[in-house]
């Protein structure tokens, strides 16, 4: 199960980054995990939204570069360890992480960890196999 995840590029300029929840804010877009890496020139935003197609235009509308792609959110017990047990079950089945955001998902002791793997299908199924469940939305 995938979920949508929507990253913009910005420029590692002042203001770019509360421009860009401005805008959202201003369509009634609910952000629901975010990330940020930088560069010396520039920034790439991670996003898990609510309304997906909403943010995407919203976002265009306002001249920002943007491209959704598919990840994997798993939701695990928030306590010490549980996400070095989900990773050991990556490692033994050889699945690579490109990179992981988490959020807190709002219930108590639970946590959602957003994952984008070189091979999301093989992600799936190892998450699948091992009883841990996966999040379509939140």
């Amino acid at each position: 199960m995938q979920i949508k995840q929507i990253s913009v590029f910005l420029e590692n300029n002042a203001g770019r980054l509360g421009e860009v929840t401005r805008v959202l804010a201003n369509a009634g877009i609910n952000i629901r995990a975010i990330s940020i890496a930088d560069t010396a020139d520039f920034g790439i935003l991670r996003l898990i939204v609510d309304k997906n197609l909403d943010a995407m235009k919203a976002l265009a509308d306002a001249g920002f570069t943007t491209r959704m792609t598919d990840v994997v959110a798993v939701q695990i017990e928030d306590t010490p360890g549980s996400l070095a047990k989900v990773m050991e079950l990556f490692q033994k089945s050889q699945i690579n992480i490109e990179y992981l955001y988490a959020s807190l998902e709002g219930k108590v002791g639970k946590a959602v960890v957003i994952f984008k793997m070189e091979n999301i299908e093989k992600g799936i199924e190892i998450v699948s196999k091992n009883g841990l469940s996966m999040v379509e939305e939140f």
